[in-house]
């Protein structure tokens, strides 16, 4: 089968498109000044991407698994196996490696603010108040990414189930 028709491709290609706009995201998110509503929202927007990602790379070794099992069905061998399992792994890797380092950012905004907190200060009443604030609007923008979180995994799921049914329909060997 070629890999034009093959729905392992298909998937692999939009997964690929999603790692590339990750990783275009990452680099600006690196450029942006530590602290701004622009970088808590940008990082926001990554770690949603990054569960994302990672959740179709997951249903994507899921049917390499299924595959494995009896790969002569599906017109493929151990070597072309082999191949997606590391091109799985390889995307794993760099899903995991952009979330680590936001959130070790992430981390690291939390420490200094926690310092600042610490430190005494004519205006520390102001601080405090502002770091109130600051926890309060970090809560619920938190509960709004993972309301838009859980909104965006059912529509990539939609989309993911219509791809893999227009495919079925498409491949040569399905009965």
């Amino acid at each position: 089968m070629s890999s034009v028709q093959d729905p392992f491709y298909i998937v692999k290609e939009e997964i690929q498109e999603s790692i590339d706009k990750l990783q275009s995201s990452f680099h600006q998110w690196e450029r942006i000044s530590c602290d701004t509503g622009a970088q808590v929202h940008l990082t926001k927007e990554l770690l949603a991407a990054c569960e994302s990602i990672e959740w179709q790379v997951d249903e994507l070794d899921k049917a390499i698994s299924v595959a494995a099992r009896d790969p002569s069905w599906y017109g493929i061998d151990e070597a072309e196996l082999e191949k997606r399992r590391r091109w799985t792994s390889t995307a794993r890797t760099q899903v995991g490696n952009a979330r680590k380092a936001v959130v070790a950012g992430r981390e690291v905004n939390i420490s200094v603010r926690r310092e600042l907190m610490r430190m005494p200060d004519s205006q520390q009443t102001d601080k405090s108040n502002q770091y109130t604030q600051d926890n309060d609007d970090l809560i619920q923008s938190e509960s709004d990414r993972q309301v838009l979180l859980i909104k965006q995994q059912d529509e990539e799921l939609d989309e993911l189930s219509a791809s893999v049914e227009r495919n079925w329909r498409c491949w040569p060997y399905h009965t």
